[in-house]
């Protein structure tokens, strides 16, 4: 009666100050509410919906437009600063702006909304003295004698907060994603485990799988779990530590952590007296594609977090297979697409095979059970994996074999009924008239045909010749392929994914589900001697760093070159800024060193390890494909330069591309070796910095990198150089070593850069890398400028380098 008697006059001195114009906002509540509270969202419009702070005002309880929908409201507690919002009390259901929230004399609290309840606490009868808003974010409902009837910590959203003991029973729910697909955090059977919310839920973490858990040769059963500083600590029912997960290296007494299960099903462990941000990209699970739905369901997804429709997929709808029957239609007729081999997925490490056997004995077992949808087979140990639906598909991980998976698809068999015999004769007659239709068009087509064939005999006869004379006189070449066989794998050249220096590349796939990129040659012109390097080169040799040419075609005017298919495309779009590809994300330190050294093992091999010596002659960020994890391989040897061993210089018509020729090209003298290592130098330099080595919309200083680069190492600032949207640790040694590797690299003059089998060991720590000496190639240096950063201006007495997309193959 009390808290009532202050409630009421505290509001009754709003009304008079507000009344005589001193205020204009009723303040929020401050520690607690009392019985015989009613309130709105409208009362609070002044202070955001916000009508109880924490003492310390570090958490708020109000009202809060929801997201899905700027006509409804959810009630939460919020962190203030960082604008977390700790807890939610109505997620599954929407109120409108007017709906109330009471405090009444019974103690039971609750949200109603146009008299229809919506959520409450139940404490009805049971004498409750006020609500606190603690300054640790929990909501306590207080009876007599300081007992705690209810509190927000006991009932959990998608967020944990330090103190807050996550227990058996309890459980974190994400909000629905796109796919309507909501994410769960639970213990199970002794496990804290997250799991998709399928029909039939599926595991794709848990704490006793994670290798990053301390302690792990401790085993146990987890029974609760808390935020304790800088780690997330798990206990066993005796309260024991069992294992604790550290996910970050700070642990400063003013950090306050959260836990927060996001919607695209992964955990990320934020600061709210910091900026709100995850702590250094710590996240569970540790991998983008482990989560389920990071891609669309049946998509595949590859490490670094791009996402792609399988091939057998690409013509369906949305990338989707077509979604099977009821199971209660006995005429449909059960069919089983295979979209392919090598797949994983995130559910299958934490799920119990349905059988052990044989590829036909899982389809069988799979056609016969009415829930099964998807399977996957593993060939290596006969597991059979049963699934009702699915989300995305992952690549395996490395020197894993994958599985083997595939669709069901249930048709409507033929239609029965009277009217059969009159559908058939309908489908007859049409059949009849639509072949003699297709007759007459080939007739016709085979006679224009014919007429083009013998104009054409005259002019290619004495071209094939010479053609089928340099291909019989190779040795060790690649398959063969007709043309006719290339259209067909690639339906007509259909799905076009790139475009090469002479010609477009599309996507193929042969009959075993061997993916393929084909290059199609358009300028035969010009491009027809780069053809013949490229079969009698890269035809010959093989290397992990060296992009595979599977087979080529050479039939009448067409020239084609079958490689081997690489989901993550080229380099460049992974380190340039802005360049315009979707999908990509950007790539960290050690993904970056790996590819860098996997170019130079590459060019190594080139120059040293094969019969003949070859330089590229064209090596730059849109020649360094990239596979599914990230394995960087050389391609493009249309402009190779076959050099003998006793050859260390040779002269050559000039090939390339300005802004990473070495600057023999560009002065007419003998090129060698060292010229491939001054592109890998400007090339190893745009991936320290993520960006070109020229951009004329960088101030100055900045447009030509080379040289900038060269004075942030001399002045100490060698971070200055490196990507700023890059997440590294600042201590990496192999940073500095990079950066020294890449400025040796591009020295002007080609004595002074170092082999590739050197710059191979100075990358790999196995010798040191002197200093740098300060001079670089002087078409790499920027005029002065006074000082002053401003954008530089295209003009013909700039640097060739600005033009660094332009292709040069011709006469020197």
């Amino acid at each position: 009666m009390t808290w009532s008697v202050m409630i009421f006059i505290r509001d009754k001195c709003f009304c008079l100050i507000s009344l005589l114009g001193i205020c204009a906002a009723r303040p929020p509540y401050i520690g607690h509410i009392s019985p015989g509270f009613v309130t709105s969202q409208m009362d609070w419009a002044n202070q955001g919906g916000r009508f109880l702070v924490s003492n310390n005002s570090a958490f708020a309880l109000g009202f809060a437009t929801a997201q899905v929908d700027a006509s409804s409201s959810v009630l939460i507690v919020t962190h203030v600063n960082s604008s977390t919002n700790a807890w939610t009390a109505n997620r599954g259901r929407l109120i409108s702006n007017s709906a109330k929230f009471v405090f009444n004399a019974s103690g039971d609290v609750y949200l109603e909304d146009k008299s229809s309840m919506v959520w409450r606490t139940n404490t009805k009868g049971k004498k409750a003295t006020r609500m606190m808003l603690q300054d640790s974010g929990n909501l306590v409902l207080i009876g007599d004698e300081d007992k705690v009837l209810w509190q927000s910590f006991s009932h959990p959203t998608d967020t944990l907060l330090p103190g807050q003991e996550f227990k058996e029973g309890m459980r974190l729910r994400s909000f629905p994603n796109s796919n309507n697909l909501s994410l769960y955090l639970e213990i199970k059977s002794g496990d804290l485990v997250l799991y998709a919310g399928f029909q039939t839920p599926q595991t794709y973490w848990s704490i006793k799988n994670d290798v990053r858990r301390t302690n792990k040769n401790i085993t146990g059963q987890v029974h609760s779990v808390s935020l304790l500083s800088n780690s997330w600590n798990f206990y066993d029912q005796s309260e024991s530590l069992l294992w604790q997960f550290i996910f970050s290296a700070s642990s400063s007494p003013g950090d306050f952590w959260a836990a927060i299960l996001g919607q695209d099903g992964s955990i990320t462990f934020n600061n709210l007296h910091g900026n709100g941000s995850p702590a250094n990209s710590v996240r569970i699970p540790q991998h983008t594609c482990e989560v389920p739905e990071y891609c669309n369901p049946y998509s595949m997804c590859y490490f670094g977090g791009r996402c792609q429709c399988l091939p057998t997929l690409i013509s369906q709808p949305g990338c989707r297979p077509p979604p099977p029957s009821s199971c209660s239609q006995s005429n449909d007729r059960v069919d089983l697409l295979s979209v392919g081999e090598k797949l994983d997925y995130f559910a299958l490490p934490y799920s119990t095979p349905t059988l052990k056997s044989n590829l036909n004995a899982c389809t069988a077992a799979c056609r016969s059970n009415c829930s099964c949808n998807v399977l996957f087979y593993e060939r290596s140990s006969g597991n059979c994996f049963l699934f009702d639906e699915i989300g995305g598909y992952r690549s395996p991980i490395p020197r894993s074999a994958g599985f083997v998976s595939y669709v069901k698809i249930i048709r409507g068999s033929v239609s029965k009924g009277g009217s059969r015999k009159r559908k058939l004769a309908v489908l007859t007659v049409s059949i009849t008239i639509a072949s003699i239709a297709i007759l007459a068009i080939l007739t016709y087509i085979g006679i224009r045909c014919n007429h083009k064939r013998k104009k054409l005999v005259k002019s290619y006869s004495q071209e094939n010749l010479e053609d089928e004379d340099f291909f019989e006189n190779l040795s060790g070449l690649p398959t063969r392929f007709r043309y006719v066989d290339l259209c067909q794998v690639t339906k007509n050249f259909s799905t076009k994914v790139g475009q090469g220096g002479f010609g477009s590349v599309y996507l193929g796939m042969l009959p075993n589900g061997t993916v393929l990129a084909i290059k199609k040659l358009e300028a035969i012109g010009q491009g027809k001697k780069e053809f013949w390097v490229e079969v009698s080169t890269i035809g010959s040799i093989h290397h992990v760093h060296l992009v595979k040419l599977k087979g080529f075609c050479a039939e009448g005017p067409h020239r084609l070159l079958v490689y081997e298919y690489l989901p993550n495309g080229s380099l460049d779009r992974w380190i340039f800024r802005n360049s315009g590809k979707e999908g990509t994300s950007v790539l960290d330190w050690n993904t970056r060193f790996s590819i860098a050294v996997g170019i130079a093992k590459g060019l190594a091999y080139l120059h040293d390890e094969c019969e003949g010596k070859i330089v590229h002659c064209d090596i730059k960020p849109q020649n360094i494909l990239l596979d599914e994890n990230f394995v960087a391989k050389v391609s493009d040897f249309g402009l190779a330069k076959l050099m003998s061993r006793k050859d260390s210089l040779v002269y050559t018509t000039l090939r390339g591309t300005r802004g990473y020729l070495a600057p023999e090209w560009i002065t007419n003298n003998p090129i060698s070796e060292k010229s491939d290592v001054y592109s890998y130098g400007m090339v190893l330099l745009e991936i320290i910095g993520g960006r070109k080595n020229y951009d004329s919309e960088e101030c100055s200083e900045k447009v030509y990198f080379a040289s900038y680069a060269v004075k942030m190492l001399e002045q100490g600032r060698a971070n200055e150089i490196v990507d700023p949207d890059m997440e590294f640790d600042g201590n990496d040694k192999r940073v500095i070593t990079s950066i020294g590797v890449a400025i040796w690299c591009i020295q002007e003059e080609m004595f002074l850069r170092p082999s590739m089998i050197k710059v191979v060991q100075m990358l790999e720590g196995l010798c040191d890398v002197p200093e740098p000496p300060i001079s670089i190639p002087s078409s790499s240096r920027p005029k002065s400028s006074g000082g002053e950063c401003t954008p530089v201006e295209h003009s013909d007495t700039n640097s060739t380098a600005f033009l660094s997309a332009v292709h040069l193959s011709g006469p020197r």
